[in-house]
C-alpha cells in the first residue's frame, strides 16, 4: 500500500481522509496549508507548510516517504503578488501565474503536473476513499417526487452550464425558476443568499420547495475538486426552504456520511445521486 501525500486546504473534507486513512492503517502524511488547514490536522503526522514553498513540500512529501498524493480543501485563489516562494516555487510562479489566466482548473492541472513532474501518482478524494461518492438514487429516508423531477434536471443543467464556464459547480432551482448560481463564494455563501430572498420565490420549513444541484465542472480534473456535500450544506438548504440536494453518482463527494444522512432525515430534505 503507497504511502499517501495528503494536501490539506480548508473545510471538512481533509480532515475526513486523514481520519479514514489511519482507522484503514494506510501510511499517510498531511501536508498541512498555512492560513487553510483546519487546525485539529495537527494531530496527524505531517508538516505546516506555505502555500508558495512548493519545494519544501516536496521535500518533505519525499522524506516521509510518500509515492502518491492527495489534494483536499478549500484553498483560495492566491494573491500571486503576495506569495512568499521558496526557490522551486519561484521556478514555478511564471507557470502558475499563466495557467491561472485560464480559470480555476488550468491552475489546478498546472499543480497537478507539478507533482507528477516529480514522480506523485495523483489519487482523488474519492479513489482515497471510495465510500465518500454519491451513489445512483435516494441517500436517505426521503426521495423525491415526480415534482421535483424537473427542478433536479433544470438544476444540474445550470450547474453544468456555469461550470462549462468555469464559474462554480452547483445551482439552486425552484418550480423551475433559477433562484442562484455559485461562483467564487462557495456554496453555503450561496444558500444563504437563497435564504434571503422572498419567501414567495422559495420553500419554508413547512413547505419545502426547489433543489439545490452540484455538479463538477465538465472542463475539470476529477482528481481534484470534485463538489463536495456535509452536515453543514444540508441544514444551510433546510433553512432556504429548500426540499433537497442532488448530484451526479459518483461524482459529489459526501462529508460525515451518517450525521448528514440522519439530519437530512430529520429535517425531511432528500440527497439524490442522478446518473450522469
Amino acid at each position: 500500500m503507497r504511502k499517501l501525500g495528503l494536501i490539506a486546504g480548508g473545510g471538512g473534507l481533509p480532515r475526513e481522509l486523514a481520519d479514514y486513512c489511519e482507522a484503514a492503517g494506510r501510511p499517510y502524511f498531511v501536508v498541512r496549508l498555512k492560513g487553510f488547514a483546519d487546525p485539529e490536522l495537527a494531530e496527524h503526522p505531517g508538516a505546516d507548510i506555505g502555500l508558495g514553498e512548493l519545494g519544501k513540500c516536496i521535500k518533505a512529501l519525499k522524506a516521509a516517504g510518500c509515492a502518491s498524493v492527495c489534494f483536499a480543501g478549500i484553498v483560495a485563489r492566491p494573491d500571486f503578488r503576495n506569495l512568499a516562494p521558496d526557490l522551486r516555487g519561484l521556478a514555478a510562479l511564471p507557470g502558475a501565474i499563466a495557467a491561472a489566466r485560464k480559470g480555476d482548473d488550468g491552475l489546478l492541472r498546472f499543480l497537478l503536473g507539478e507533482f507528477e513532474k516529480e514522480g506523485f501518482a495523483v489519487e482523488g478524494a474519492h479513489e482515497v476513499e471510495q465510500d465518500l461518492a454519491l451513489a445512483s438514487g435516494p441517500l436517505g429516508r426521503h426521495a423525491p417526487s415526480e415534482t421535483h423531477a424537473a427542478d433536479i434536471a433544470r438544476a444540474l443543467e445550470v450547474a453544468r452550464a456555469v461550470g462549462r464556464l468555469d464559474i462554480g459547480q452547483a445551482a439552486v432551482v425552484c418550480e423551475g425558476l433559477v433562484l442562484a448560481v455559485e461562483a467564487q463564494e462557495g456554496t453555503d455563501a450561496l444558500l444563504r443568499r437563497v435564504a434571503e430572498l422572498p419567501s414567495a420565490l422559495r420553500g419554508a420549513p413547512d413547505g419545502l420547495r426547489g433543489v439545490l444541484a452540484k455538479a463538477p465542472k465538465p472542463v475539470q480534473e476529477t482528481r481534484i475538486d470534485l463538489p463536495t456535500i456535509g452536515l453543514g450544506t444540508v441544514e444551510r438548504a433546510a433553512r432556504a426552504g429548500l426540499a433537497g440536494i442532488a448530484g451526479e453518482t459518483g461524482r459529489l463527494l459526501v462529508l460525515d456520511r451518517a450525521e448528514t444522512i440522519a439530519r437530512a432525515d430529520e429535517l425531511g430534505l432528500f440527497i439524490v445521486g442522478i446518473d450522469p
